[in-house]
């Protein structure tokens, strides 16, 4: 079975164009938890110690009790359309082994990042389709 992948590489994912925050939240804690909740705090504490197909699957795969192998035999959405960067103003960066941090967008890590042209730039999806 064909094992696909959402693992980016000495990638930049900047907040989409039309978030709506100019400073980065939290998302809000719910029971049970939704995928956003699980993502930030897998990587809020944890930098680097996740890959995005770890986190996709603990939030999306795993908490719908679908096997991993399962889960990434078809594609899965990568991290662009997580709402961490669409909607709650964080950036994502993949550093050379596709392990990724998020970085708040007033931060001067996210700016960093942004300027930096060793890597890759992709922005997060917009929600609207204007």
């Amino acid at each position: 079975m064909k094992q696909h992948t959402t693992n980016y590489f000495n990638t930049f994912i900047e907040v989409a164009e039309d978030c709506p925050t100019t400073k980065a939240t939290e998302p809000p804690l719910r029971e049970p938890k939704t995928a956003v909740r699980i993502e930030y705090e897998m990587l809020i504490d944890r930098p680097y110690q996740y890959t995005s197909d770890d986190v996709l699957y603990e939030s999306n795969g795993n908490r719908r009790g679908i096997s991993r192998e399962n889960f990434f035999s078809k594609g899965q959405p990568c991290f662009r359309s997580s709402a961490l960067s669409k909607r709650y103003g964080w950036g994502v960066h993949s550093d050379k082994d596709g392990k990724i941090a998020i970085y708040a967008i007033e931060s001067d890590d996210y700016s960093r990042f942004a300027n930096d042209g060793t890597l890759k730039h992709v922005k997060a999806m917009r929600s609207s389709k204007k």
